[in-house]
C-alpha cells in the first residue's frame, strides 16, 4: 500500500515512521542549562553518522513551534551534552524521564539515579549507563515547526569496565551491554539479545546470476 506523504497528517506520517523504522537506538540526554540545572530525557530519532570526525545525530522535538524541549534549548544555550545508552535494567529509571515534567524537576533525581562527572563537557553522565558519549555541538539544522537536528561531535566514550574485553584492541562485549530500542506503538521496546551472525560476502566469493 503507497502512503503519500503530501495527503496525510503529520501524526499519521510519524505513525507510519516509529512503526517501520525499529528498533531504533535510545539517546538518554544529559544536558543543563546556563545555571547548571541538570535535565535528563530519552530520543530514539538517534543514530551515529560518522566516525571521522565520530558525529551523532538526535532528532529533537518541542512542545509547540520554535520550542526544542529543555533539551534542545540547553544545547542551543551551552553546546555541550552526554548521550547516555539505555540497558535493560535501566528501561523503567529511562521511561520516568521521559515524563513532561517541568524545567524545575530534576529528571535523575525523580528516576533514582545518580551521576557521575563527565572528562571534556560541564555536563555529567548518568552513573547507571553502561555508555556514554561526552558531546559538544558540531552543528544545529533547524527544521520546519518545532523540530532540530543536533549533530553532536563525540569527544570521549564511557563503557562499563565489565563490558570492555580487550582495551588496547578497542573491543567492547555489545551483548553484555544488554541494550534496548524504540519499537512501534505508544510503548513498545526491544532488546538486542535475539541476533544472528551474517558475515559479510567477499567479491572473489560471489557468483553473479545470469
Amino acid at each position: 500500500m503507497l502512503f503519500d506523504l503530501d495527503k496525510i497528517s503529520t501524526q499519521d506520517r510519524y505513525k507510519l515512521m516509529v512503526s517501520t523504522v525499529v528498533p531504533r537506538p535510545i539517546a538518554w540526554v544529559v544536558s543543563q542549562d546556563d545555571k547548571g540545572v541538570l535535565n535528563a530525557a530519552p530520543f530514539s530519532f538517534f543514530n551515529v553518522f560518522s566516525h571521522d570526525p565520530a558525529v551523532m545525530v538526535i532528532g529533537i522535538g518541542g512542545r509547540k513551534p520554535g520550542d526544542a524541549k529543555d533539551t534542545g534549548a540547553n544545547i542551543r544555550v551551552t553546546g555541550q551534552f552526554v548521550v547516555n545508552l539505555v540497558s535493560h535494567a535501566m528501561a523503567q529509571a529511562m521511561n520516568i524521564t521521559a515524563i513532561d515534567f517541568p524545567p524545575e524537576v530534576d529528571e535523575i533525581k525523580a528516576a533514582g539515579l545518580t551521576v557521575l562527572p563527565s572528562t571534556k563537557v560541564a555536563p555529567p553522565r548518568i552513573a547507571e549507563s553502561p555508555v556514554a558519549f561526552e558531546c559538544e555541538r558540531f552543528q544545529t539544522i533547524e527544521l520546519a515547526n518545532d523540530r532540530a537536528l543536533v549533530m553532536g561531535k563525540i569527544l570521549a566514550i564511557h563503557v562499563a569496565d565489565d563490558c570492555v574485553m580487550n582495551p588496547e584492541r578497542c573491543y567492547i562485549d555489545t551483548p553484555k551491554l544488554d541494550l534496548i530500542g524504540r519499537m512501534h506503538g505508544a510503548g513498545w521496546y526491544s532488546t538486542t539479545r535475539d541476533r544472528f551472525e551474517l558475515p559479510r560476502i567477499p567479491l572473489d566469493q560471489f557468483t553473479l546470476p545470469d
